[in-house]
């Protein structure tokens, strides 16, 4: 007979002998009741449990040596990473934090942030000393109050220069004060002679809490006779879903018959907003296959016996009862780049078999896979979350696939027209001289003309050492707030034995 341990209660583990420790309202609560939640919630849900053997169903002949098995881990972080599947190459995305309060507050756009976003680069002829330049600024932050701008240049903290060893701690501080610098090619194209020139300038930013709203910019073109919209969107926050439909609604009393969507620094977030937007961009799909997902084979099973229809997405044309403003475009050009993930290429991924989708920038991430927040509860929802803890779960939970079944991109999606920003000559977001936009309206004018008059340029002599994004948590995810439905689950978890 299979043992199915996740439904071992927790009494059975609450007689052992672990380890305590306190949360976040000082309760004491033992360190195997949430393991227990751990394996509990991986063994239903996660996506890779098929190529995990220690979370089959029969992993475990008796309670015995199932409670031995959770007491061997002193802390859930460390069951939680012992229970992903290839972490380095296949499952990069799934995470556990043990202050759920803060991870609802990150997938609501509230975060604690200065207000700019940076790239840090290696100093020419140097192995170790970095320089940061700032590649975008939110507006009423600290960054934009204290005069910070889109490709300024700084090399040092507090006086103390930007290192591989140290830029961590420097840059994780609250408050600290950037030393700005120039960069010098002394007038060659040799590198070997390139110098970074400290200016006797600073700026100090404070980080508070603040909320990003993911429409950074919009604005409407006449390139040819048409009028061409833009949109920068940084990130698929479901609770800024309806500022976006008025964005579109912006578009549609303009009478936008082109859309360039610069996704360059949106690392994802919600699908149902990706399907909200996919949405609005066209309009004439509703109902359509949007995309489907793959999950485990037990879940995979359940939903193909009991609700098919579940583990498909399909184009809207409302959001909550409220019409979508939709313009029903035939083509997009879509500006994307290595730091563009989950939710922003599943965008591209699904709408690329219904309308022409044309990629402009670099190879994106390549996460296709999508995760949900497991909470220790009945039925591992907010509600009913265990008080004795704060700890949740992000596993990955399916992947995502379009109309005509394409997945795992892992190395991203290839662009159409490859082109990379020019880190030293990074131009005005929303301008139509910026590199990326220009090159979306020179091909909006004139399409045939595209493959002599855009060159890929890339600034070799700059080397790429970190992405202010990974100083975020969980920066690249796609997440669902997907209710399964209750008899499935009642019965999926009843019924294994």
């Amino acid at each position: 007979m299979k043992h199915y341990k996740a439904l071992i209660l927790l009494i059975v583990v609450s007689f052992l002998n672990t380890s305590c420790f306190k949360d976040n309202d000082d309760t004491q609560v033992t360190s195997s009741s949430i393991n227990d939640f751990v394996w509990k919630g991986m063994n239903l849900f996660y996506l890779y449990k098929d190529n995990v053997p220690n979370l089959a169903n029969d992993a475990f002949t008796s309670n015995e040596a199932y409670a031995n098995y959770l007491n061997s881990f002193a802390k859930p972080e460390d069951l939680f990473e012992s229970l992903i599947y290839q972490r380095e190459t296949v499952d990069r995305f799934s995470w556990i934090v043990d202050d759920y309060i803060a991870l609802e507050q990150l997938f609501s756009g509230v975060t604690t942030s200065n207000g700019m976003e940076f790239s840090l680069f290696l100093q020419p002829n140097s192995n170790t000393k970095l320089i940061g330049i700032v590649r975008i600024v939110f507006p009423n932050s600290s960054a934009s109050n204290n005069g910070l701008k889109r490709g300024d240049i700084f090399n040092a903290i507090d006086g103390t220069e930007l290192t591989t060893g140290n830029y961590t701690s420097l840059l994780g501080s609250n408050s600290y004060t950037l030393n700005l610098a120039s960069y010098n090619d002394n007038g060659t194209a040799s590198i070997t002679d390139d110098t970074i020139i400290s200016k006797n300038e600073s700026i100090h930013l404070t980080k508070v809490e603040y909320t990003e709203n993911p429409i950074f910019e919009t604005k409407v073109f006449n390139v040819g006779g048409e009028n061409v919209g833009y949109l920068m969107y940084n990130g698929f926050t479901a609770d800024f879903d309806q500022q976006l439909n008025n964005a579109f609604a912006t578009f549609k009393s303009n009478n936008v018959q082109q859309l360039v969507l610069d996704l360059r620094y949106n690392s994802g977030g919600s699908v149902n907003s990706a399907i909200l937007l996919s949405s609005m961009i066209t309009g004439q799909f509703t109902g359509e296959v949007f995309s489907t997902e793959a999950w485990n084979s037990d879940f995979q099973a359940a939903f193909e016996k009991d609700n098919p229809e579940a583990l498909i997405n399909r184009f809207v044309n409302n959001n909550k009862g409220s019409a979508l403003n939709s313009l029903n475009l035939q083509k997009v050009y879509v500006i994307a780049l290595e730091s563009s993930a989950s939710a922003s290429e599943l965008v591209i991924n699904a709408l690329d078999p219904y309308i022409n989708v044309i990629h402009i920038g670099e190879h994106t991430a390549g996460k296709y896979q999508a995760s949900t927040t497991l909470y220790d509860s009945p039925d591992f929802s907010r509600n009913g979350a265990n008080p004795s803890h704060s700890y949740a779960m992000q596993p990955l939970i399916f992947k995502s696939l379009n109309k005509v079944g394409r997945t795992d991109y892992f190395d991203g999606l290839t662009p159409d027209i490859e082109l990379s920003e020019s880190y030293l000559n990074l131009g005005i977001l929303g301008d139509e001289n910026e590199k990326l936009l220009a090159a979306a309206l020179a091909d909006i004018q004139n399409p045939t003309a595209k493959s002599s008059s855009i060159k890929p340029e890339k600034e070799a002599f700059l080397t790429l050492f970190r992405d202010s994004n990974s100083f975020k948590p969980f920066y690249d995810n796609m997440y669902v707030d997907k209710k399964l439905p209750s008899d499935l689950l009642s019965r999926f978890m009843t019924e294994k034995n």
